[in-house]
Protein backbone atom coordinates (compact mmCIF):
# COMPACT_ATOMS: atom_id res chain seq x y z
CA UNK A 1 0.00 0.00 0.00
CA UNK A 2 0.89 3.36 -0.80
CA UNK A 3 1.88 5.67 2.53
CA UNK A 4 0.69 9.49 1.83
CA UNK A 5 -0.66 11.74 3.80
CA UNK A 6 -4.09 10.51 4.20
CA UNK A 7 -2.64 6.89 5.08
CA UNK A 8 -3.36 5.83 8.73
CA UNK A 9 -0.52 5.21 11.24
CA UNK A 10 -0.04 3.63 14.23
CA UNK A 11 1.70 5.96 17.56
CA UNK A 12 1.97 5.12 20.46
CA UNK A 13 -0.84 2.37 20.86
CA UNK A 14 -2.73 4.97 18.78
CA UNK A 15 -4.65 4.44 15.09
CA UNK A 16 -4.71 7.80 13.54
CA UNK A 17 -6.58 7.74 10.36
CA UNK A 18 -4.20 9.74 8.32
CA UNK A 19 -0.79 11.73 9.23
CA UNK A 20 -2.33 15.84 9.33
CA UNK A 21 -1.43 16.46 13.07
CA UNK A 22 -2.18 20.07 14.69
CA UNK A 23 0.76 22.14 15.87
CA UNK A 24 0.99 23.36 19.66
CA UNK A 25 -0.06 27.13 18.87
CA UNK A 26 -0.44 29.70 22.12
CA UNK A 27 -3.42 31.79 21.63
CA UNK A 28 -3.08 33.32 25.41
CA UNK A 29 -6.66 32.93 25.93
CA UNK A 30 -7.09 30.84 29.39
CA UNK A 31 -9.41 31.63 31.96
CA UNK A 32 -8.66 34.12 34.72
CA UNK A 33 -7.49 34.39 37.81
CA UNK A 34 -5.37 31.46 37.83
CA UNK A 35 -4.75 30.75 33.90
CA UNK A 36 -7.47 27.63 33.42
CA UNK A 37 -8.87 26.32 29.95
CA UNK A 38 -12.39 27.14 30.38
CA UNK A 39 -15.81 26.93 28.19
CA UNK A 40 -14.06 28.59 25.12
CA UNK A 41 -11.21 26.54 25.41
CA UNK A 42 -13.23 23.50 25.07
CA UNK A 43 -14.98 24.60 21.96
CA UNK A 44 -11.59 25.34 20.26
CA UNK A 45 -10.15 21.81 20.89
CA UNK A 46 -13.56 20.07 19.80
CA UNK A 47 -13.87 22.15 17.06
CA UNK A 48 -10.15 20.62 15.43
CA UNK A 49 -10.80 17.07 17.21
CA UNK A 50 -10.27 15.60 13.22
CA UNK A 51 -6.50 16.11 13.18
CA UNK A 52 -4.53 13.02 13.25
CA UNK A 53 -2.84 14.34 16.18
CA UNK A 54 -4.10 17.50 18.40
CA UNK A 55 -0.56 18.90 20.83
CA UNK A 56 -2.09 21.12 22.70
CA UNK A 57 -0.56 25.30 23.31
CA UNK A 58 2.38 25.06 25.21
CA UNK A 59 1.21 25.22 28.76
CA UNK A 60 3.47 25.48 32.11
CA UNK A 61 4.13 23.24 34.07
CA UNK A 62 4.59 25.57 37.03
CA UNK A 63 3.98 29.56 38.06
CA UNK A 64 7.76 29.60 37.29
CA UNK A 65 7.28 28.61 33.71
CA UNK A 66 5.04 31.22 32.82
CA UNK A 67 6.11 33.89 30.12
CA UNK A 68 3.13 35.09 28.47
CA UNK A 69 -0.39 36.51 29.46
CA UNK A 70 -3.37 34.33 29.82
CA UNK A 71 -1.64 31.24 29.25
CA UNK A 72 -2.88 27.72 31.12
CA UNK A 73 -1.06 25.86 33.10
CA UNK A 74 -1.23 22.04 34.52
CA UNK A 75 0.28 22.51 37.78
CA UNK A 76 -3.17 23.12 40.03
CA UNK A 77 -6.41 21.13 40.43
CA UNK A 78 -8.61 23.99 38.79
CA UNK A 79 -6.17 23.79 35.62
CA UNK A 80 -6.22 20.05 35.90
CA UNK A 81 -9.83 20.04 35.87
CA UNK A 82 -10.06 22.72 32.56
CA UNK A 83 -7.84 20.37 30.77
CA UNK A 84 -9.88 17.65 31.77
CA UNK A 85 -13.01 19.03 30.05
CA UNK A 86 -10.57 19.83 26.88
CA UNK A 87 -9.40 16.32 26.67
CA UNK A 88 -13.50 14.71 27.26
CA UNK A 89 -14.25 16.63 24.57
CA UNK A 90 -11.85 16.07 21.90
CA UNK A 91 -12.13 12.44 22.70
CA UNK A 92 -16.19 12.70 22.27
CA UNK A 93 -15.06 13.61 18.70
CA UNK A 94 -13.22 10.30 18.10
CA UNK A 95 -9.83 12.82 18.68
CA UNK A 96 -6.60 12.57 19.90
CA UNK A 97 -4.57 14.73 22.05
CA UNK A 98 -0.33 15.12 23.65
CA UNK A 99 -0.14 18.48 25.80
CA UNK A 100 2.86 20.40 25.26
CA UNK A 101 4.42 20.86 28.95
CA UNK A 102 6.53 24.32 28.71
CA UNK A 103 9.36 26.43 30.95
CA UNK A 104 9.96 29.50 29.70
CA UNK A 105 13.06 29.89 31.21
CA UNK A 106 14.23 33.24 30.32
CA UNK A 107 11.82 34.57 28.26
CA UNK A 108 9.48 35.89 31.21
CA UNK A 109 8.55 38.75 33.24
CA UNK A 110 8.75 39.75 36.71
CA UNK A 111 4.70 39.83 36.84
CA UNK A 112 4.23 36.31 36.04
CA UNK A 113 6.99 34.95 38.81
CA UNK A 114 6.78 33.91 42.08
CA UNK A 115 7.35 37.11 44.50
CA UNK A 116 8.03 39.30 41.26
CA UNK A 117 11.58 37.50 40.64
CA UNK A 118 14.05 37.72 37.60
CA UNK A 119 13.51 34.80 35.01
CA UNK A 120 15.61 31.98 35.15
CA UNK A 121 17.91 30.96 32.54
CA UNK A 122 20.86 29.19 32.22
CA UNK A 123 23.34 31.79 31.74
CA UNK A 124 22.39 35.67 33.05
CA UNK A 125 22.36 36.73 29.69
CA UNK A 126 20.67 39.78 27.92
CA UNK A 127 17.32 38.20 25.64
CA UNK A 128 16.68 40.21 21.89
CA UNK A 129 13.09 39.69 22.45
CA UNK A 130 9.64 40.93 23.98
CA UNK A 131 6.96 38.62 25.81
CA UNK A 132 3.49 39.18 26.39
CA UNK A 133 2.42 40.89 29.40
CA UNK A 134 -0.57 42.42 31.13
CA UNK A 135 -0.13 46.26 31.53
CA UNK A 136 -1.43 48.53 34.39
CA UNK A 137 -4.97 48.72 32.12
CA UNK A 138 -5.18 44.83 32.14
CA UNK A 139 -4.75 44.73 28.51
CA UNK A 140 -2.24 42.29 26.91
CA UNK A 141 1.15 44.17 25.34
CA UNK A 142 4.37 43.26 24.35
CA UNK A 143 6.96 44.32 27.24
CA UNK A 144 10.71 44.24 27.57
CA UNK A 145 12.76 41.41 28.91
CA UNK A 146 15.13 41.76 31.86
CA UNK A 147 18.65 39.80 32.18
CA UNK A 148 17.86 36.95 33.87
CA UNK A 149 19.25 35.11 36.88
CA UNK A 150 21.56 32.09 35.84
CA UNK A 151 20.31 29.30 37.51
CA UNK A 152 22.23 27.21 40.37
CA UNK A 153 22.19 23.45 40.81
CA UNK A 154 20.21 23.50 43.54
CA UNK A 155 17.55 25.08 41.52
CA UNK A 156 17.34 22.75 38.67
CA UNK A 157 16.22 19.52 40.38
CA UNK A 158 12.95 20.99 41.16
CA UNK A 159 12.42 22.17 38.07
CA UNK A 160 12.68 18.55 36.25
CA UNK A 161 10.73 17.19 39.32
CA UNK A 162 7.99 20.37 38.12
CA UNK A 163 8.14 18.56 34.22
CA UNK A 164 7.55 15.31 35.86
CA UNK A 165 4.24 16.07 38.35
CA UNK A 166 3.19 18.38 34.66
CA UNK A 167 3.36 14.63 32.93
CA UNK A 168 0.96 12.99 35.58
CA UNK A 169 -1.01 15.82 35.80
CA UNK A 170 -1.59 15.50 31.76
CA UNK A 171 -1.98 12.36 32.06
CA UNK A 172 -4.69 12.50 35.16
CA UNK A 173 -6.52 15.01 33.19
CA UNK A 174 -7.22 12.35 30.16
CA UNK A 175 -4.21 13.53 27.52
CA UNK A 176 -3.13 10.62 25.69
CA UNK A 177 0.32 11.61 26.02
CA UNK A 178 2.70 14.56 26.26
CA UNK A 179 5.07 16.54 24.10
CA UNK A 180 8.47 17.78 25.51
CA UNK A 181 8.61 21.51 24.34
CA UNK A 182 12.38 21.87 24.23
CA UNK A 183 12.97 24.51 21.48
CA UNK A 184 11.82 28.22 20.14
CA UNK A 185 14.37 29.70 22.63
CA UNK A 186 12.13 28.47 25.95
CA UNK A 187 14.37 26.91 28.95
CA UNK A 188 15.24 23.25 27.72
CA UNK A 189 16.69 25.10 24.01
CA UNK A 190 18.29 27.92 26.29
CA UNK A 191 20.51 25.25 27.86
CA UNK A 192 20.71 23.25 24.45
CA UNK A 193 22.04 25.83 22.70
CA UNK A 194 25.66 27.61 22.87
CA UNK A 195 24.61 31.06 22.87
CA UNK A 196 22.48 31.22 25.60
CA UNK A 197 24.51 28.48 27.43
CA UNK A 198 27.73 29.68 28.74
CA UNK A 199 27.81 27.67 32.14
CA UNK A 200 31.13 25.93 32.76
CA UNK A 201 29.46 22.97 35.39
CA UNK A 202 27.83 19.63 34.35
CA UNK A 203 25.20 21.58 32.21
CA UNK A 204 27.53 23.55 30.03
CA UNK A 205 29.84 23.54 27.66
CA UNK A 206 30.09 20.51 25.04
CA UNK A 207 27.13 19.59 23.15
CA UNK A 208 27.23 16.74 25.63
CA UNK A 209 26.37 18.35 28.87
CA UNK A 210 24.31 21.13 27.09
CA UNK A 211 21.53 18.30 26.21
CA UNK A 212 22.38 16.95 30.12
CA UNK A 213 18.92 18.78 31.02
CA UNK A 214 16.60 17.93 28.23
CA UNK A 215 17.61 14.23 28.61
CA UNK A 216 17.18 14.38 32.39
CA UNK A 217 14.08 15.80 32.16
CA UNK A 218 12.96 13.31 29.73
CA UNK A 219 14.11 10.47 31.58
CA UNK A 220 12.20 11.60 34.58
CA UNK A 221 8.75 12.21 32.51
CA UNK A 222 9.50 8.66 31.10
CA UNK A 223 9.45 7.27 34.84
CA UNK A 224 6.46 9.21 35.59
CA UNK A 225 4.26 8.57 32.56
CA UNK A 226 6.15 5.63 30.46
CA UNK A 227 7.85 6.49 27.58
CA UNK A 228 5.16 5.36 25.36
CA UNK A 229 3.22 8.94 25.69
CA UNK A 230 6.24 11.22 25.31
CA UNK A 231 7.13 13.20 22.32
CA UNK A 232 9.92 15.77 22.50
CA UNK A 233 10.20 19.12 20.26
CA UNK A 234 13.04 20.43 18.43
CA UNK A 235 14.02 23.34 16.48
CA UNK A 236 17.42 22.71 15.22
CA UNK A 237 18.71 25.92 13.93
CA UNK A 238 16.18 28.04 15.24
CA UNK A 239 17.11 31.56 15.94
CA UNK A 240 13.93 32.79 18.18
CA UNK A 241 15.05 34.46 21.23
CA UNK A 242 18.76 34.44 20.55
CA UNK A 243 19.23 31.04 19.70
CA UNK A 244 21.90 29.98 17.36
CA UNK A 245 24.73 26.80 18.21
CA UNK A 246 28.34 26.41 17.30
CA UNK A 247 27.95 22.74 16.25
CA UNK A 248 24.34 22.26 15.28
CA UNK A 249 25.21 18.82 13.61
CA UNK A 250 27.24 17.11 17.21
CA UNK A 251 24.43 18.73 19.57
CA UNK A 252 21.07 17.73 17.64
CA UNK A 253 22.94 14.80 16.50
CA UNK A 254 23.56 13.70 19.79
CA UNK A 255 20.31 14.24 20.97
CA UNK A 256 18.48 12.63 18.37
CA UNK A 257 20.56 9.34 19.08
CA UNK A 258 19.94 9.86 23.08
CA UNK A 259 16.48 10.03 22.75
CA UNK A 260 15.96 7.46 19.96
CA UNK A 261 17.46 5.18 22.83
CA UNK A 262 14.36 5.69 24.87
CA UNK A 263 11.79 4.68 22.69
CA UNK A 264 9.36 7.41 22.87
CA UNK A 265 6.45 8.46 21.20
CA UNK A 266 8.11 10.60 18.27
CA UNK A 267 10.24 13.58 18.03
CA UNK A 268 8.75 16.52 16.34
CA UNK A 269 11.19 18.72 14.64
CA UNK A 270 10.40 22.50 13.57
CA UNK A 271 11.75 23.48 10.02
CA UNK A 272 13.84 26.61 10.45
CA UNK A 273 11.35 28.49 7.90
CA UNK A 274 9.68 30.48 10.65
CA UNK A 275 11.02 32.41 12.98
CA UNK A 276 8.53 33.18 15.95
CA UNK A 277 5.39 33.63 13.99
CA UNK A 278 6.90 35.15 10.98
CA UNK A 279 7.69 33.30 7.84
CA UNK A 280 11.75 33.38 6.92
CA UNK A 281 12.54 32.67 3.54
CA UNK A 282 16.79 32.84 4.61
CA UNK A 283 16.61 29.72 5.47
CA UNK A 284 20.19 27.87 6.70
CA UNK A 285 21.59 25.66 3.80
CA UNK A 286 22.43 23.56 6.44
CA UNK A 287 18.95 22.44 7.21
CA UNK A 288 18.55 19.51 4.95
CA UNK A 289 21.76 18.13 5.93
CA UNK A 290 20.74 18.42 9.33
CA UNK A 291 17.19 16.81 8.92
CA UNK A 292 18.54 14.05 7.07
CA UNK A 293 20.72 13.39 9.40
CA UNK A 294 18.14 13.59 12.82
CA UNK A 295 15.89 11.41 9.81
CA UNK A 296 18.86 8.49 10.30
CA UNK A 297 19.70 8.79 13.44
CA UNK A 298 15.67 8.55 15.23
CA UNK A 299 14.43 5.86 13.71
CA UNK A 300 10.85 6.04 15.49
CA UNK A 301 8.03 8.48 14.61
CA UNK A 302 9.25 12.10 13.05
CA UNK A 303 6.77 15.08 13.07
CA UNK A 304 7.99 17.57 10.89
CA UNK A 305 6.29 21.45 11.08
CA UNK A 306 7.37 24.80 9.94
CA UNK A 307 5.87 26.63 6.98
CA UNK A 308 3.99 23.65 4.85
CA UNK A 309 0.96 23.68 2.29
CA UNK A 310 -1.03 20.48 1.34
CA UNK A 311 1.76 20.08 -1.48
CA UNK A 312 5.11 20.26 0.76
CA UNK A 313 2.99 18.15 3.05
CA UNK A 314 2.69 15.05 0.12
CA UNK A 315 5.84 15.72 -0.40
CA UNK A 316 7.12 15.49 2.80
CA UNK A 317 5.63 11.96 3.19
CA UNK A 318 5.93 10.58 0.15
CA UNK A 319 9.34 11.23 0.28
CA UNK A 320 10.31 9.47 3.79
CA UNK A 321 11.26 13.20 4.91
CA UNK A 322 8.63 12.55 8.01
CA UNK A 323 6.04 10.57 8.88
CA UNK A 324 3.53 13.01 9.96
CA UNK A 325 2.77 16.73 9.49
CA UNK A 326 2.41 19.52 12.08
CA UNK A 327 -0.19 22.84 11.00
CA UNK A 328 -0.36 25.55 12.71
CA UNK A 329 -2.08 29.06 10.99
CA UNK A 330 -3.59 26.70 8.85
CA UNK A 331 -5.91 24.77 11.71
CA UNK A 332 -6.90 28.35 13.39
CA UNK A 333 -8.38 29.20 10.44
CA UNK A 334 -9.96 25.92 9.19
CA UNK A 335 -11.40 23.83 11.91
CA UNK A 336 -11.93 20.97 9.28
CA UNK A 337 -8.57 21.09 8.02
CA UNK A 338 -7.75 17.45 7.39
CA UNK A 339 -11.27 17.12 5.22
CA UNK A 340 -10.73 20.93 3.38
CA UNK A 341 -7.34 18.90 1.98
CA UNK A 342 -8.54 15.80 1.45
CA UNK A 343 -11.85 17.14 -0.55
CA UNK A 344 -9.98 20.13 -1.87
CA UNK A 345 -11.50 22.97 -0.62
CA UNK A 346 -10.35 25.97 -0.10
CA UNK A 347 -8.84 27.55 3.05
CA UNK A 348 -10.21 30.26 5.23
CA UNK A 349 -7.68 33.01 5.77
CA UNK A 350 -6.40 33.64 9.60
CA UNK A 351 -6.82 36.78 11.27
CA UNK A 352 -3.64 37.68 12.88
CA UNK A 353 -4.72 40.41 14.91
CA UNK A 354 -6.78 38.15 16.93
CA UNK A 355 -3.72 35.16 17.35
CA UNK A 356 -3.01 36.24 21.06
CA UNK A 357 -5.80 36.85 23.38
CA UNK A 358 -9.14 37.98 22.92
CA UNK A 359 -12.87 36.37 22.60
CA UNK A 360 -13.94 34.08 20.29
CA UNK A 361 -13.55 36.30 17.56
CA UNK A 362 -10.69 34.76 15.53
CA UNK A 363 -10.58 31.57 17.81
CA UNK A 364 -13.98 29.43 17.29
CA UNK A 365 -15.79 31.22 14.96
CA UNK A 366 -13.54 30.06 12.10
CA UNK A 367 -16.99 28.48 9.59
CA UNK A 368 -16.49 24.41 8.47
CA UNK A 369 -17.44 23.07 5.23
Amino acid sequence: MTTDLFSPIEVAGLTFPHRIAMAPLTRSRATQPGNVPGAMNVTYYQQRASAALIITEATQISQQGQGYAWTPGIHSAEQIDGWKRVAEAVHNQGGRIFMQLWHVGRVSHPSFQPNGALPVAPSALPVPGKTFIVDELGNGNWGEIPVPQELDLAGIRPIIDDYATAARHAISAGMDGVEIHAGNGYLLDQFINSESNHRTDQYGGSSQNRARLLLEVTDAICAAVGPSRVGVRLTPLGRFMGMGDEAPEETFGYIAEQLNERKLAYLHLVEPSVVGTSLDENTDPRWDGIMALLRKKFTGTLIVAGGYDLQKAKDAIASGRADIVAFGRPFIANPDLPKRFADGHPLNEPDQTTFFGGDARGYTDYPTI
